[in-house]
């Protein structure tokens, strides 16, 4: 689709309006970014078939989003197109801008009931313990010294990842002041800005205690001023979320992961493992910083091995030789 035109004056004026809706209710900077981004093609899109912000019929609405399956979207891109506009147009009529919603009982397109990918717990460990081999082998590195450092950080980034389940962003947002090393815990600000606190293990407090004790120091000394941020880049500024990404990228390479691991499959891993190790679905919606649990209950997706193993270790009539859970022969 060719870039949307400048909006009308009371196009662009609804826009700035929803946005400032969006910002006061504390939306994510990324939720606002994207909405922007949706909302401006849409009304670009009316604007060339001469429609109204105000007003599109549900026949424009239904070219409009035939549109976008021409281009190749996937339903789950239509559908996040189709939720900021619905957003707009639901606090346009609460607000009394328009008379009518014209997108009440417009569906999204059904999305296949994919599960997420998720890593097993040995393809997890090979891609977090990837780069401490690189930190071993840095010497024979043209920069030792960089190539270490960011070894460092890398091992620590890919560790917390997974040990606490975190967004790539909210790692990216992360603070000096919001680790407590002693302790094994941190505080990232998710989505609408809720703060939640997370736990993390001995291997991924140990990448951090290498990383701090001389692979930020070495990057901090390569910027112009210093940063709170807890990771730096290699020019001793903040690593940004994208900068977080390349970093997973180029470690699922190196430890032969499977090309779609993302930094969202480490999250996808970390809550699958934590269920099938035995944790409630509460405590991993916690973790996770989900507001509903149906969104977590996705994870529940055990291995058929796994359902197996507890079946049978767990129903005294499971089929069992000896017809009993607990060992104790039957009567």
């Amino acid at each position: 689709m060719a870039e949307a035109p400048a909006l009308s004056a009371d196009a662009a004026a609804a826009l700035q309006r929803f946005l400032g809706h969006l910002s006061s209710r504390n939306s994510a900077e990324g939720t606002i970014r994207e909405y922007r981004r949706h909302v401006t093609q849409f009304f670009g899109f009316l604007q060339s078939r001469g429609k109204p912000w105000s007003s599109p019929d549900r026949a424009t609405l239904r070219a409009y989003l035939a549109t976008l399956a021409e281009r190749g979207l996937s339903a789950s891109s239509i559908g996040g197109r189709l939720a900021a506009i619905r957003s707009l147009y639901r606090h346009a009529a609460r607000q009394g801008w328009i008379a009518d919603d014209p997108v009440a009982g417009v569906r999204s397109p059904k999305r296949p009931g994919r599960l997420p990918r998720v890593l097993t717990v040995a393809g997890a460990a090979r891609l977090v313990e990837a780069p401490t081999a690189m930190t071993r082998r840095s010497l024979r590195h043209a920069d030792p010294a960089r190539a270490d450092a960011t070894a460092r950080r890398d091992a620590a980034i890919l560790e917390l990842l997974y040990a606490t389940g975190m967004r790539i962003s909210e790692l990216a947002s992360l603070t000096m002041d919001r680790l407590d090393l002693g302790s094994r815990r941190l505080r990232v600000v998710g989505k609408g800005s809720k703060e939640r606190e997370l736990l993390f293990g001995e291997p991924a407090a140990r990448a951090l205690r290498a990383y701090l004790a001389s692979g930020r120091p070495a990057l901090a000394a390569r910027g112009a001023k210093a940063s709170p941020a807890l990771f730096l880049n290699s020019a001793g500024g903040p690593l940004t979320a994208r900068g977080a990404r390349i970093v997973v990228d180029r470690w699922v390479t190196a430890s032969g992961a499977p090309a779609s691991t993302s930094p969202h499959t480490l999250r996808h891993s970390f809550a699958t493992h934590l269920l099938e190790g035995g944790a409630d679905l509460r405590t991993v919606q916690e973790l996770l910083g989900h507001a509903n649990l149906a969104t977590t209950q996705i994870y529940t997706h055990l291995s058929d091995a796994s359902l197996r193993t507890a079946y049978r270790s767990a129903h005294p009539r499971s089929g069992r030789a000896d017809g009993r859970a607990d060992g104790r022969p039957g009567r």
